[in-house]
Parts: C-alpha cells; sequence; structure tokens
C-alpha cells in the first residue's frame, strides 16, 4: 500500500513538473538575444573593423581578443553575484534578465557606430565591446542556469532544452540574415590599385584614395550596419519581454530549504573538483573552438580565397539554416542512440566538407554543399553541450547531497571557457593575417593571407576536432548511467518528500 501510495505520489509529482508548450516556447525565445547578437558579432564584426571602421589589423586583433576576454571573466563574475543574490517575486534570476535589456541594447548599437574621431576610435569600440559583453552576460547566465528553475522532471528539462536550441539556432540564423542580407545590399567599395598597395605608408595611400574614390558607399555601408545594429536591438527587447511574460522560475520547495548554502568559492572547488563536468567542458572546449574559428573567419575566407565577394552573406545564410533544420533530427538521434553517439557522429561528420572546401577549387555549388554539411554539423556541436550539461548537474547533485545552488557556476564556467578560448582564437587569428600582410579593404589579398585564411578555416578546426573527440572518450556518463542518476535521484527527492510529510503529521499530532 505504502509502495502504491508512493508510486501514485511520484506520478502527481510528475504531472506538476509538466511544462506546457506555451511555457517552453517563451521559455526558448530568452535565448534568441544572446544567439543573435553573438552571430552578427561572430561572423561580421573582425571584418566589419578591418573594412569599414579601418581599424589597422593589429588593433583589430587586441580590440577582439580584449573583449573576448572579458566577456569570459565576467561570466563567473555574474555567476558569483548571482548565486549571491536573494529570491524576489519574480524570482531570483528574472531580474538580472529584464534590467541589463535595455543597457545591453544601447551598448549593441554603438558597437556598430564609426566615431568621428581619429584618435579614440579603438578605446571607443574597446569600451563598448566590453560594456555589451558584460551585460549580454547579465542577460544569458541566469537565462542558462534557469534550466534548472523551470523543472524538476529531466525529461522536461531536456524537452525545453531541444525547444531552447532550435529557438537559438533560429536566432544565429536571424543574426546572421538580418546582418548579412541588410549589410551585403550595399557594395562595399574596395582598393584594386596596385600602386597604392606596394606604397609603404599605407594610410597616406587610404587617405588620398578617400579623397578621389567614391565615399558615398563606404557611408552607405557604415549606415547599412546601423540599420541592421537597430532591428537586432528591437528584437532581443522581444524576447525579454516574451520571456519575462511566460516562464515562471519556480522555488525547490525540498530542496532549497534543507542546508545554508556552500559559499561560492567552496562550491567553485567542489564544482571544478568534479570529473564529469572538466572531461565535458575538455572535449567541448576543443570542438566549439574550431567552429568559431571557422566562423570569425569565414566571411574573410569567402571574400577573398574564394572570390565570392557578394554571396558571402548567402552562404553564411546556408550554414545557419542547414543547422535549424537538423536540430530536431540531432534531438530524436540522442534520444535513439545515446549522446556520446551523438556527438562522435555529428561533430566527426564536418571534417571531409572542410578538407574539402580547401582542396577542390573554388567553386560554387561545392561552396554551399559545404555550408549546408557544416551547418548540419554546427547543429550537433550546438545541441549537444547544452543537453550533457544538465546531466553533470545531476551527477553532482548525487555526489554531493547535502550542497545546493551550484547551477550557475556549473552553467557560467562552461561559458567562460568556450568564451576565453575564442577570445585567444579571434586573437591570434586577426594577428596572423596583420603578419601575412593583409589589406585593408582590398580587391584581392596576398598569397601569404589566403594560405592563412585556409589554415584557419580548414587545418586548424580538422585537429581542434580531432583533439576534443578524443577527449570525449574519457567523459564517464553514458546513456545506462544516466538512466541509473535518475532514478537515484527520483529516491532522493521522494524520500525527503515523505520524511518532510511524515515531520508534519507528527507537528500536527503534538499540536
Amino acid at each position: 500500500g505504502a509502495s502504491r501510495c508512493r508510486s501514485r505520489r511520484s506520478l502527481l509529482q510528475e504531472n506538476r513538473e509538466r511544462l506546457s508548450v506555451c511555457s517552453k516556447l517563451c521559455y526558448a525565445v530568452g535565448g534568441a538575444p544572446y544567439q543573435i547578437t553573438g552571430c552578427a558579432l561572430g561572423f561580421f564584426l573582425q571584418i566589419y573593423l578591418l573594412d569599414v571602421a579601418q581599424v589597422d589589423a593589429f588593433y583589430a586583433s587586441i580590440i577582439l581578443f580584449v573583449g573576448r576576454a572579458w566577456d569570459a571573466i565576467t561570466d563567473p563574475m555574474v555567476g558569483f553575484f548571482i548565486s549571491k543574490s536573494s529570491w524576489t517575486r519574480f524570482g531570483r534570476l528574472m531580474p538580472w534578465i529584464i534590467f541589463s535589456t535595455p543597457f545591453g541594447v544601447i551598448s549593441y548599437i554603438l558597437i556598430w557606430f564609426v566615431p568621428d574621431v581619429s584618435r579614440g576610435q579603438v578605446m571607443w569600440y574597446l569600451v563598448f565591446y566590453c560594456l555589451f559583453q558584460t551585460l549580454v552576460t547579465c542577460f544569458h547566465v541566469p537565462y542558462s542556469a534557469l534550466t534548472m528553475f523551470i523543472s524538476r522532471e529531466q525529461s522536461e528539462r531536456d524537452s525545453a532544452t531541444a525547444y531552447r536550441m532550435t529557438v537559438e539556432v533560429l536566432g544565429t540564423v536571424l543574426g546572421t540574415a538580418i546582418q548579412g542580407q541588410i549589410v551585403g545590399k550595399v557594395d562595399t567599395p574596395c582598393i584594386g590599385s596596385p600602386l597604392f598597395l606596394g606604397m609603404t605608408n599605407s594610410s597616406v595611400a587610404l587617405e588620398e584614395l578617400n579623397m578621389t574614390h567614391d565615399t558615398g558607399s563606404l557611408t552607405d555601408t557604415r549606415n547599412a550596419y546601423m540599420i541592421a545594429a537597430g532591428v537586432i536591438g528591437g528584437l532581443y527587447i522581444l524576447c525579454a519581454l516574451i520571456l519575462w511574460a511566460g516562464v515562471r522560475e519556480k522555488r525547490e520547495s525540498s530542496e532549497l530549504q534543507s542546508d545554508e548554502p556552500v559559499s561560492f568559492f567552496q562550491g567553485l572547488k567542489l564544482v571544478m573538483n568534479h570529473g564529469p563536468y572538466i572531461k565535458l567542458i575538455a572535449g567541448f572546449l576543443f570542438t566549439s573552438l574550431a567552429f568559431m574559428l571557422l566562423e570569425g573567419n569565414f566571411a574573410l575566407f569567402c571574400t577573398y580565397t574564394l572570390g565570392f565577394r557578394n554571396e558571402f552573406q548567402n552562404i553564411l545564410l546556408a550554414i545557419m539554416l542547414s543547422a535549424t533544420l537538423t536540430i530536431p533530427f540531432w534531438q530524436w538521434f540522442l534520444t535513439r542512440f545515446g549522446k556520446k553517439t551523438a556527438v562522435y557522429v555529428g561533430i566527426s561528420s564536418a571534417i571531409p566538407f572542410l578538407i574539402m572546401v580547401v582542396v577542390l577549387e573554388s567553386n560554387l555549388i561545392i561552396t554551399y554543399i559545404v555550408a549546408v554539411a557544416a551547418g548540419i554539423s554546427v547543429a550537433a556541436a550546438f545541441l549537444l553541450p547544452w543537453s550533457m550539461l544538465p546531466d553533470v548537474v545531476d551527477d553532482f547533485k548525487l555526489q554531493h547531497p547535502s550542497s545546493h545552488g551550484h547551477e550557475a557556476i556549473f552553467f557560467s564556467f562552461y561559458v567562460f571557457f568556450t568564451k576565453f578560448t575564442s577570445g585567444v582564437s579571434l586573437g591570434i587569428s586577426t594577428l596572423s593575417l596583420d603578419f601575412a600582410g593583409y589589406q585593408t579593404r582590398g580587391c584581392s589579398q596576398p598569397s601569404e593571407v589566403n594560405f592563412t585564411l585556409k589554415m584557419l578555416v580548414s587545418v586548424t578546426p580538422v585537429v581542434l576536432i580531432l583533439l576534443g573527440l578524443l577527449l570525449f572518450k574519457l567523459y564517464p556518463i553514458d546513456e545506462e548511467k544516466r538512466r541509473k542518476n535518475k532514478k537515484a535521484l527520483q529516491d532522493l527527492r521522494e524520500e525527503s518528500n515523505s520524511s518532510s510529510e511524515s515531520d508534519n503529521t507528527e507537528l500536527a499530532s503534538i499540536v
């Protein structure tokens, strides 16, 4: 009788934890701002700084590196402050999301503005890039930790994560499409005269050229970047409002009342000593770095090495559309064959195509085929880390049942590592282009630059993917372990629920 009563109680519990499609969709929409802005910056900031704002390649590499590195540092800082913040009637995470939004949008728009100053330009981009990264972190870290607070049911969280990933990849499509199509409509003037390229003082050459060259179309390009920034800023605000209106943060009744939360640094030590987490991070570090290098240099690669100056925004769109359409496939694949298998199959599928794009002669049809194939792999690289992180958190909870409130640490440090390495990679890739002799606004580039671009979008990513997949061999949570963890957690919860109920009946009888 007691066991039947308990199983009925756990069924009731499961039904109470069920999320409606509407709340899953509202939750998912919250992931879009980070992806839309991140994608626009990832694909276009490098080419914008070099060819539109005309920042020297060396300074551009500093802006990109410092911006990304700062972004990485803000993640654990924000994670720390969130773990310290108290509950309000809107929840503990939601106020962060709402208050950071308007300031985030303003700083984002100012990144795409070319200030009319000759000296302070580098500082301008550095300040607003860092400021935006801080504010978008105040949005995204609480948002990603929200996964653990919308439901305690693992299957519901997995389902919500799949919704979120679909919308996030749609966000990257939107970011690529809005930025690419608005900016791509305007033809950025390039300089084709070898007379000027050969001159030692290129800045003098550029100034002379600006007198004679059609600066009107460069102004048009700058305006196009501003319009795109305005549209993306509007979407950012809309998504934040939908998230706020449609999602309720649940305070975990039985789990949060028991003990005092461990201090942030003790929590950090516990998290960093958790083997499965470190192995998961190490594997994804290399694979996500491969895709970030591809993202950061793809616009330049299409423009100069492949010679598709007027096609690159459509090629980017092909990558992102293919990624969006294959997310549901990967969600089905990982439930059918397990998450580890999905990692091996999904991420390694990019390798032959990355080799193909460099080995074969420049051909538009082949480039589109490669773009679609890369998209399928991007979808897997996108979905899997976020789908596997909650499993690691559950595993941690089983090993440290008395320790609570570390979700933000798990999520923020995962983001920290990927961003920091991407900052390093972007800085190094822009610097190596500078060493290779990159010509600002050149119609074509020296052969050294083309060789460097081939290394950055093909050889290096392939090596990084192989390293990442080797590290995944060490990751211990397979499907069987996942099922055992799920059952053990359910038993723990039932135990704590029944003990708290018996305490209540005892209290009632005493009264």
